[in-house]
């Protein structure tokens, strides 16, 4: 019964160890501001809506790059822990669940600015992709608003440090599930639901 007991707790460590092993960080992103070339930096704020800004030390500019395949990121706002997301219409959006809708492929354009494309939605006629993009008055265009040759879609990562992160888990637009009673205390740990707030408006296009 006693080498029976030992068996038993030995098992369930090895069972407890292998969990912890499989949560551990595999994925090497980046900590950094995104700065847009029309002169602001992206902002995620308290409300979860997105705009710019011209300062370089705020909090709400600090994002989580998250490698989620090949040249394709996952945008976390650090302070909120919310996902960048765009809807079937081009509206941006945050989202507490890590969904299809958060998936960006990132792209180096011609003159060394970054470019981020939805994975998800194009134009349907001309397949012309759906970019992120901030407008000459910092605030957030309609992805399929924003053309790749202009300083709307240009973005300067400014990275801060190299950081380690959890693959997030994937989940279908839409999908809830109940908010926990405390929210996560670190920015890298995968969000918990589903926010879908709408934060811009249709704007005209950047001339």
């Amino acid at each position: 019964m006693e080498t029976s007991g030992l068996l038993g707790k030995f098992e369930r460590r090895i069972r407890t160890a292998i969990k912890l092993d499989v949560r551990d960080p595999q994925l090497k992103g980046i900590v950094t501001r995104l700065y847009c070339r029309q002169g602001y930096y992206l902002q995620m704020n308290p409300d979860g809506s997105l705009d710019g800004t011209k300062d370089d030390s705020s909090n709400s500019s600090l994002f989580n790059l998250i490698p989620v395949g090949l040249r394709v990121v996952a945008i976390q706002s650090v302070k909120t822990g919310l996902y960048i997301a765009m809807n079937g219409e081009g509206h941006l959006y945050t989202s507490e669940l890590f969904t299809p809708e958060c998936k960006f492929k990132e792209s180096v354009f011609e003159n060394y600015y970054v470019i981020y494309s939805s994975m998800l939605y194009r134009q349907q006629e001309s397949g012309r992709a759906w970019f992120l993009g901030l407008n000459k008055d910092g605030q957030a265009m309609k992805g399929n608003r924003v053309k790749k040759t202009k300083p709307a879609a240009h973005f300067l990562p400014k990275p801060l440090e190299v950081a380690m992160y959890r693959e997030p888990s994937l989940h279908d637009v839409g999908e809830t599930v109940p908010k926990p009673a405390v929210p996560p205390s670190k920015s890298t740990e995968p969000a918990v639901m589903n926010g879908g707030k709408p934060v811009s408006k249709e704007t005209k296009p950047t001339t």
